[in-house]
Order: structure tokens, then C-alpha cells, then sequence
């Protein structure tokens, strides 16, 4: 090929070459789009990177689960078509030796998940795990307690908040944290780490004590996300540089006050990238079929015991005769027994509150019932622990705060409560 002919085809190579990688993805094999010098289009790529997934999370449904709840989220679930669904725990009441009992629930529950057009991955929560009993129930049905999985490059590290069962708030056994680490060990080259258990560990005052220092300090050092139930109310926190979440519920005991208290039924709805999981909290209430139709459920909620009567109830909170807006108050009956009521609030700019005992703002039982008031900047500490509280620290305590109120069984009440930044001169 002569000279100039061989230049002409390097140019014309080169030209084409720089327009393919101008017009980036309206020319891929699979995107048929005319590319003009102006497009209906924005520049940015297709959403669609191989490596790429997306999936959900399932929170509680139980510890007094509410009818129709969780198995309508089965049916949304399958609308949005997610790869796979896992969850963080308390799937069945349990709370039980009786193996019928508890063999019927599972039955129960397992009817629901068979609904579903895509894996759902168990994870114990406390109520499915309450005993040795239901332990040994749980391995005749699903085996391991804790397990892990590999999917396009990410582990999923499953863990049981409740290993032994019974002993104290949480546990994570020498045995649980030696496969732990033997795992993490195995996957060090994974792109990010998903771990999952029921209980958020990293909330109580000693985690070297229940095992969650141990696992932190094997998780120390690669990217990773932890997922976790059991509070019914949702809340982020950062550790080691990393996020976790605490859930809210999909169908368990809440008094769905809203996102303002963290108190929703929802899926968490995870969408893996490269650069990590990109979140999204999509609430049951806003998940409809394409017609509008409704989405009917046979499922029976549990039983609703010990609930007393309830009158509404206001609380206005002043300190130094100002109001206080963002205080949490909170009424304990002085009853002692089993079922004794408590209820709460948080106020607003002008220092009133409606108060929650059973469902929101569904006021407070009759009776005698110790005040504490406290107003935590922030709720929670990114580590967990409670925040700052910048109220007198006297009204926080139970025993301190001398706040002492009677609720009468009739009519609506509103109840002042005087704080003082200095204690009155004798």
C-alpha cells in the first residue's frame, strides 16, 4: 500500500475512533440510538454496569406482628423484581418450647415466603430463636444458623445475634466468631462485605463482652455494610468508617409514627455498585400494582393482649417558663407488674407533645406515671450510644427527676411540665 493511501486509512481509523468514544454509549451494539450533534438525550451512561445488582431486605415481622402486613410485602417485593430478598430476623412469634406451636408458625410463615419469584435467605432474629428447642427446630429446617455467600464479587455474611440462645441481650459464640474469621480470611479480595444479623450489637455498653468487638476487629480494614432489626425503629450509625442501619419493620409491633421517629413498614431496597451499596427506604404504603387493585391478604395478626383503655394526652414542656421544642418525654406507670403501660412524645417548636402508648398519638391508660424528659443533639452518636443530652440531667433519670403526673380515665388532657435549669433556692 502506497505512503499517502496508508496515511488516509490510520486518519479515517483515528476519526472513527473518536467519534465512537464521543457519542460513549448511544453507540453500543446492544443501544441502538442515532447519534446527532444534538440529541433528546443527556451524555450520562447507561445504569447498567455488569457487575451490578440489586436487592432486598426484609425487616421484623414480628414480636406482635400486624395482620396482612408482611405477606402483602411479599406480593409488592414481587413487583419491583429484585435478584434475591434477605432478612434480618424475628420471622415467626416463637418465644415457646411447644414444638407444634412452633412448627406451625414456621409452616405459617414459609407460606407467604413461597410466594416469592426470587431466593429469600433466612437470618435468626430472638424470636426464632428463643430456646434450644426452637434452635434445634431451626436446624431441622434450615440448618446452618450462620453462613455466608458470595455473589458477583460481594460477601454476604449472615450471622446469629443469638448464639447461644438465651444468654443475655446477644451473643455471638467463640465457635461463631472463629468461622468468622476463617471466612473473611477466605474472601479478602471480595469488591465489599454485607453482614447481616438480627440484633444491633454495637448498641449495648460493652460489645467485647457479647462478641461484636471481636467480629469489628476482623471486619477492620476492607469495605463493608452491616444490616440489623430488632429495635423496630430505623437509625444509621457509622463505625471504623463504615455505615450501619438498624431497621424499622415489615409488619412487627410499631407505633408508625413516621419517618420523623423512625417508625415505618418497609423494604430496604439495595442496589450494589462498584464504588458500594446505594440505598433507597421504600415504604409498604407507596408500592402499588400498576391497576391500583389492592393486594388482599389472609394472613391473622397476633393477638393483642393487656391493652388498657386511653385518653388523649398533651404535655407542654417549659425550661425557665420557655418552651422547649425536640424534648422526648416519657411517662413509666409506677405499676410494677407485667404489661404496666409507658408512653412518649416528642415535642414540637411550641414545646407540646402528643403522647404514644399502643399506636401513635393514641394517648396514655389512666394512672400514676414518673416524667422523664430528655433532648438528645444528636438522637444517637454516629457509634451508637446516646447523644448529648442538653436538658437538666436530673429529669433523665427515673429516681432524680421528681416529675410525677396522674392521667384520669376521662376526657383529653393537657399536663405541664415545669423544668428548671437551677435548682430553686431554699
Amino acid at each position: 500500500m502506497k505512503p499517502f493511501l496508508l496515511g488516509l486509512l490510520i486518519v479515517g481509523l483515528l476519526a472513527g475512533a473518536v467519534a465512537w468514544s464521543a457519542s460513549g454509549p448511544m453507540s453500543r451494539p446492544d443501544f441502538d440510538f442515532a447519534s446527532e450533534k444534538v440529541n433528546p438525550k443527556t451524555t450520562a451512561p447507561l445504569n447498567n454496569e455488569p457487575d451490578s445488582f440489586q436487592f432486598v431486605v426484609v425487616s421484623d415481622r414480628t414480636g406482635g406482628h400486624r395482620a396482612a402486613i408482611f405477606s402483602r410485602a411479599v406480593e409488592q417485593i414481587n413487583l419491583l423484581q429484585p435478584e434475591f430478598v434477605i432478612s434480618v430476623g424475628d420471622l415467626i412469634e416463637g418465644y415457646t418450647k411447644e414444638k407444634d406451636r412452633v412448627n406451625a408458625e414456621w409452616k405459617e410463615f414459609q407460606t407467604y415466603v413461597s410466594r416469592l419469584k426470587m431466593p429469600f435467605f433466612y437470618v435468626p432474629g430472638n424470636h426464632d430463636i428463643t430456646n434450644e428447642v426452637m434452635l434445634d427446630i431451626w436446624k431441622d429446617k434450615f440448618g446452618r444458623s450462620y453462613y455466608e455467600f458470595v455473589y458477583k464479587n460481594v460477601l454476604f455474611v449472615c450471622l446469629n445475634s443469638e448464639d447461644p440462645p438465651g444468654k443475655g441481650y446477644s451473643n455471638l459464640s467463640p465457635e461463631q466468631l472463629d468461622w468468622l474469621k476463617e471466612t473473611l480470611d477466605k474472601y479478602k479480595e471480595v469488591r465489599w462485605t454485607l453482614v447481616f444479623l438480627h440484633k444491633p450489637m454495637w448498641i449495648q455498653n460493652d460489645v467485647d463482652k457479647n462478641g461484636w468487638g471481636q467480629a469489628e476487629k476482623l471486619l477492620a480494614g476492607r469495605n463493608y455494610t452491616v444490616f440489623a432489626g430488632h429495635v423496630h425503629r430505623y437509625q444509621k450509625f457509622t463505625r471504623q468508617g463504615m455505615n450501619y442501619y438498624m431497621l424499622a419493620t415489615t409488619g412487627g409491633v410499631s407505633r408508625l409514627r413516621g419517618p420523623d421517629h423512625g417508625e415505618f413498614d418497609h423494604i430496604l431496597w439495595v442496589t450494589m455498585k462498584k464504588e458500594g451499596p446505594v440505598l433507597a427506604n421504600i415504604l409498604l404504603d407507596g408500592i402499588q400494582r400498576e391497576n391500583l387493585a389492592a393486594i388482599c391478604s389472609d394472613e391473622e395478626g397476633q393477638p393483642v393482649y393487656m391493652r388498657l383503655p386511653t385518653v388523649p394526652v398533651e404535655v407542654v414542656v417549659t425550661l425557665d417558663g420557655q418552651p422547649v421544642a425536640g424534648a422526648d418525654v416519657a411517662l413509666t406507670s409506677t405499676k410494677t407488674e407485667r404489661g404496666a403501660p409507658r408512653a412518649d412524645g416528642r415535642t414540637d417548636a411550641q414545646g407540646r407533645a402528643l403522647l404514644s402508648t399502643y399506636k401513635a398519638y393514641d394517648g396514655v391508660p389512666a394512672g400514676e406515671y414518673l416524667v422523664t424528659v430528655t433532648r438528645r443533639r444528636p438522637l444517637f452518636t454516629p457509634e451508637g450510644k446516646p447523644g448529648p443530652n442538653t436538658l437538666p440531667e436530673k429529669y433523665a433519670s427515673l429516681v432524680k427527676s421528681e416529675l410525677k403526673v396522674q392521667v384520669s380515665g376521662t376526657g383529653k388532657q393537657s399536663i405541664a411540665l415545669k423544668l428548671v435549669s437551677q435548682p430553686e433556692k431554699e
